[in-house]
C-alpha cells in the first residue's frame, strides 16, 4: 500500500502539471472564463491530494485499516472530483455536455471530506 499511495500520488502531481499546462494555453481559446476557472479548481485539487499522499505514503506504515482508508479516500475522491470537472468543462466547451458526471464531482468531494476527517481522527485517537 505504500509504494501505490505514492505512484499514484506522483501520478496525480504529474497530470496536475500537464492538465495545469494545457488548461493555460491550449483551452484558453477555446475554454468560457467559468470553464476555465472550474478546470483550474479540479487541477489544483488535484495537486493538492497528490501531494498529501506522496506524504502519507512516506509517513505511513499502513499497519491499521485507518490508513488504508485515509488512503483510498484521497485517491479515490481525487479521481472522482478532479477528473469529473475535466470532463465536465471539456464536454461543455465542444457542446455537448455530459450531465451524468455532475452527479461524481460531489461524490468525489465527499470521499475528501471522509479522508480528511479519518486523518483528523488519526491524529485525535494518537494524543487520546
Amino acid at each position: 500500500m505504500i509504494l501505490l499511495t505514492q505512484v499514484i500520488g506522483a501520478l496525480y502531481g504529474m497530470l496536475a502539471v500537464i492538465f495545469g499546462a494545457f488548461g493555460a494555453h491550449a483551452l484558453k481559446k477555446t475554454f468560457s472564463e467559468e470553464h476555465l476557472k472550474s478546470f483550474e479548481t479540479g487541477v489544483k485539487y488535484q495537486m493538492y491530494h497528490a501531494i498529501l499522499l506522496v506524504i502519507i505514503g512516506y509517513n505511513f506504515g499502513f499497519n491499521s485499516s485507518l490508513e488504508t482508508y485515509i488512503a483510498y479516500s484521497f485517491i479515490i475522491g481525487t479521481f472522482l472530483f478532479s477528473f469529473s470537472i475535466y470532463g465536465l468543462c471539456l464536454s461543455a466547451a465542444k457542446g455537448k455536455k455530459l450531465r451524468i458526471l455532475g452527479p461524481i464531482t460531489p461524490i468525489g468531494g465527499l470521499f475528501l471530506v471522509i479522508g480528511w476527517g479519518l486523518l483528523l481522527y488519526s491524529f485525535i485517537a494518537e494524543v487520546v
